[in-house]
């Protein structure tokens, strides 16, 4: 069936320069003009200008304005842009006009999106306070989590919108998801001005199904324009992803904090005790059917629920594709395994053995609390040492399935093991391949007629893991990377890494 042709366009001189600007759908109250950045109210056909819009901060995001695409078999239109932060990082809120006039939006988040319509509820929308992280509520008969309840505010925007709340006065937002992926989102940025919530129903997309045209040609920074001395040892810093909040100097491995921007005082925070990465920072590798490159890593300690003087160790390498956004591959002594955050919210209640996401039921492994202990490279949150979480790692055979949960934020991750070989050969390592290899490997009992050399060899190997067992069980995490630390665990390391910033959305 052939959609309904577009509305015919609103088009009016600015207030402010008397640039045009255009009004492709009835529901867009708001505009923001390309030209003098005047911030413009349609009332009817007449334009009233409203104050002045901050400048865009450029996240080089390959979307822009009036790229087109395809969503359900709907054709949509990108016309607005909305920039967000919190404690914890930033996104973007992409405006989208439907070819039948209807409104959209497209949630670009650090790589992952969501696109979502608005809704509404059945009864009246509760007020933020009420959603408390980690509970479970009931959404129009159906049952959602609630993942996050953050104070965010605007940025900045651009284009033609439904709304606009006021620049830089903080509201609420909270995310609910259910177990089948929904995301329901409920924005508080109305309700200061005598306004109600707004809603909105989506769920995560790929970019590469959304059959975009229009994009921008190249997303990649100019490098040249984001380069300081470090605020420790004056060194040059050189940050190559424009979304960084966080990096560490090459020289001195300080961590430096860049959520108020290059310019601003730089706050750091040093770190004496350097860990060696197996896989270097700025390597690519083919993994997924995707070329990835390493940005970030950390190594991070866990402590059992019931025994603090038990831990052990894991690093993660944070990778960054364009198209794809970021993914963790996490080194663990029980084996490697490639994981990422999920838009839904599997189903698990505190106390039980297990989890179901998406009809696959996952068995909790352990539960422990987390602490980011060394980190090098850059990060799309606001990175620090000693941040903690508290996790639950579960499996289904190769399958896995973590949950990290902070004060404001429930994050899950669900990805798969790798063999060690693989991970080496992806980063063209195989020359290293030996130093890939966890315990997560083939048991020698599967070989066939191993000889008395062959037997020998294995227990003194045994015997020499023994002796490693003992030293690691008192090893210091504070001179030495620990992350082969052998306490008695059924698995080791997180599943997901701390990923505050990645949640939203």
């Amino acid at each position: 069936m052939a959609s309904e042709p577009q509305q015919r366009a609103y088009r009016a001189p600015c207030p402010g320069c008397g640039a045009p600007v255009e009004f492709r759908s009835a529901q867009s109250t708001h505009a923001v003009c390309g030209y003098c950045q005047s911030t413009v109210v349609r009332d009817g056909d007449t334009l009233s200008r409203i104050g002045k819009m901050a400048e865009l901060f450029n996240d080089f995001s390959p979307l822009q304005l009036q790229a087109s695409g395809a969503w359900q078999g709907r054709n949509f239109t990108l016309v607005g842009r909305l920039q967000y932060q919190y404690a914890q990082g930033t996104w973007t809120e992409w405006y989208a006009v439907l070819d039948d006039g209807k409104a959209a939006f497209l949630s670009e988040d650090n790589g992952a999106y969501v696109f979502s319509l608005p809704t509404s509820l059945q009864r009246a929308v509760p007020p933020a306070e009420n959603f408390r992280v980690g509970a479970t509520t009931a959404i129009n008969a159906k049952p959602f989590s609630v993942a996050s309840n953050e104070r965010v505010s605007l940025l900045s925007a651009q284009g033609e919108l439904p709304r606009l709340p006021a620049l830089g006065a903080p509201f609420a937002m909270v995310e609910l998801r259910s177990a089948d992926g929904d995301v329901l989102s409920v924005d508080y940025g109305a309700v200061a001005g005598g306004g109600v919530p707004a809603l909105s129903l989506g769920r995560s997309v790929l970019l590469e199904d959304l059959k975009l045209t229009g994009l921008k040609d190249e997303s990649a920074k100019d490098e040249s324009g984001k380069q300081f001395s470090c605020p420790n040892c004056g060194a040059p810093v050189e940050v190559t992803l424009a979304g960084s909040k966080s990096i560490t100097c090459r020289s001195c491995n300080s961590i430096i904090d860049l959520t108020q921007g290059t310019g601003a005082a730089l706050k750091h925070a040093i770190q004496d005790e350097p860990v060696s990465p197996l896989i270097a920072l700025g390597t690519t590798g083919q993994l997924a059917g995707a070329q990835w490159q390493v940005v970030g890593f950390q190594h991070r300690m866990g402590y059992e629920a019931d025994d603090p003087d038990e831990h052990f160790g894991w690093d993660e390498y944070l990778l960054y594709n364009q198209k794809r956004g970021f993914t963790f591959l996490v080194d663990a002594e029980d084996g490697w395994s490639l994981v990422k955050p999920v838009t839904g919210a599997p189903i698990f209640r505190p106390g039980e053995k297990s989890a179901v996401y998406l009809k696959t039921n996952y068995r909790l492994q352990s539960s422990y609390r987390a602490e980011t202990s060394y980190v090098a490279g850059e990060f799309y949150w606001q990175v620090q040492r000693g941040q903690k979480t508290f996790n639950r790692d579960f499996a289904s055979g190769s399958a896995l399935l973590s949950q990290e949960e902070a004060p404001n934020e429930i994050t899950w991750s669900s990805g798969s093991k790798l063999d060690g070989e693989l991970v080496a050969k992806a980063f063209k390592l195989d020359g290293k391949k030996d130093l890939f290899k966890r315990s997560d490997a083939k048991p020698l009992s599967s070989s066939a007629g191993m000889g008395c050399g062959t037997i020998i060899i294995v227990v003194l190997l045994i015997l020499l893991f023994l002796f490693l067992i003992g030293r690691c069980s008192s090893c210091d995490p504070k001179y030495e990377n620990c992350s082969s630390s052998s306490s008695s665990r059924s698995s080791g390391g997180s599943y997901g890494g701390f990923s505050g910033g990645g949640g939203h959305k």
